[in-house]
């Protein structure tokens, strides 16, 4: 019955913690006293830091009336509130020689207001020293600080326990990439802890060597005592790594606009299509990646490798049908870290070859010229004859053509003959032959076709 009775009394308190417009100083105390406003939920209005409680000769809560009641709490909450003795004069409640890690509670007229007085001097930050752990992780950096800041605590009017940050800043360079540029590029970065550990994380890891600075804290920079310590240089852990994949010799696939226009499409999207397809692929690492590796598979966990190249930049050509996986792995000296980069999927479509029988000379802009249609071939030759076997032109290029020209001029309209041997990506040969019917010609009169 008493616990839950003193509960009560807290919750009581704690709904009426505001609306009093008290003042509060202190006397005594050679350095101000700090004042910070806390979390709503805490009931408190305002948490006081003094540099040391001992030295401060009067606490005065000014605007209060003679009914005024005021009390103090440990770490146990409001419902264990004690009275405090105090003097009221024209207004003013004194409190000599208050106790400091308490909370204090003033009453009036069914109103409170709540208040938490923290000692620093309890909870005073050294900084000795500070470097790099000996032991390093792969996905953070560990550093090691020597000093003393444990956490200082504050206790809410239903007795909660909350931390009061020192906001100690840890201050140090690292590597973020940039995009536009596509470069790691150093930063100046700053981390925020709230009391000192014996050891601190820094994550993401240290992608350069860097020197860690150490300040603080928060209520030591206030009163203009701030502390500085400075690690020794430390070596970059951290392994990251960027990628780009870029096809060099842009088949239509890639780019519905581009020339060639008779390269059959594929339902292969993104990287790859037509064999043969240059693809460039580029890695850019972190400081600490000292191996580099390609690595193209058949299947996408790699489980089988097909090719290792220990490169961080590759130029490679698809020549053969099929789904390629291709990423990049990065790793520290000796081995016990590594980082992947972005899996690219490159698809190779199977060989077609596809022979029109006529086109139309003409210079109107369609079908002006003889192509085939074709898609991964990897060998190619192609010979024109007239009726009499006088050979036209001859063409290794699939993107090439036929303009209906011999020597410059066109010839006559009618039939002419093909020859074409081929070999594809999937291995498939081709050996065609056939005729091409030119429909129309506009200036056939200038021809000078072999024979005629």
């Amino acid at each position: 019955m008493e616990i839950r009775h003193k509960i009560l009394c807290a919750a009581l308190i704690l709904s009426h913690c505001v609306g009093i417009a008290a003042d509060i100083t202190f006397a005594g105390s050679q350095y101000e006293v700090l004042s910070f406003n806390p979390e709503k939920n805490t009931g408190l209005e305002t948490i006081y830091v003094a540099y040391d409680v001992s030295h401060i000769s009067d606490m005065t809560i000014s605007g209060v009336s003679n009914s005024v009641i005021i009390s103090t709490y440990s770490n146990l909450g409001g419902g264990y509130a004690v009275p405090v003795d105090f003097s009221l004069i024209d207004g003013k409640a004194v409190i000599s020689n208050p106790e400091g890690d308490r909370g204090y509670i003033i009453e009036e007229n069914g109103r409170s207001f709540c208040i938490w007085l923290t000692d620093y001097s309890r909870h005073r930050l050294t900084l000795d020293s500070t470097h790099a752990s000996s032991e390093q992780e792969c996905d953070n950096t560990r550093i090691d600080i020597a000093g003393d800041g444990d956490a200082i605590h504050y206790y809410t009017i239903d007795g909660r326990q909350c931390e009061l940050s020192r906001e100690i800043e840890i201050e140090y360079l690292n590597l973020e990439w940039d995009e536009q540029s596509e470069s790691f590029v150093q930063h100046q970065m700053t981390k925020t802890i709230d009391h000192l550990s014996n050891t601190v994380m820094i994550t993401p890891p240290l992608y350069c060597n860097s020197i860690f600075d150490i300040y603080g804290d928060r209520f030591l920079k206030q009163w203009g005592m701030a502390l500085h310590i400075e690690s020794p240089l430390a070596y970059a852990n951290g392994l990251s790594v960027q990628t780009v994949a870029e096809q060099t010799n842009s088949p239509l696939d890639n780019d519905p606009d581009a020339d060639p226009s008779n390269i059959i499409k594929t339902d292969t999207q993104g990287l790859g299509g037509s064999a043969p397809a240059d693809i460039s692929f580029r890695a850019y690492t972190t400081d600490a990646v000292i191996h580099n590796e390609w690595q193209i598979a058949s299947d996408p966990d790699f489980e089988y490798i097909d090719y290792r190249f220990n490169e961080q930049n590759l130029d490679y050509t698809f020549t053969e049908e099929g789904t390629y996986y291709v990423r990049f792995i990065g790793s520290n000296s000796d081995g016990t870290c590594e980082t992947a980069g972005e899996t690219y999927t490159i698809g190779i479509g199977s060989s077609e070859l596809r022979i029109p029988n006529a086109f139309t000379p003409n210079e109107d802009g369609v079908n002006d010229v003889w192509k085939v249609g074709y898609r991964s071939l990897l060998n190619f030759s192609c010979s024109i004859f007239d009726r009499y076997g006088n050979e036209i032109t001859h063409f290794t290029d699939p993107s090439k053509g036929w303009d209906g020209k011999y020597k410059g001029k066109y010839v006559k309209p009618g039939v002419y003959f093909y020859v074409i041997e081929a070999q594809g990506a999937d291995g498939k040969k081709y050996k065609k032959g056939g005729d091409i019917n030119i429909i129309k010609s506009k200036r056939y009169t200038d021809t000078a076709t072999p024979g005629t």
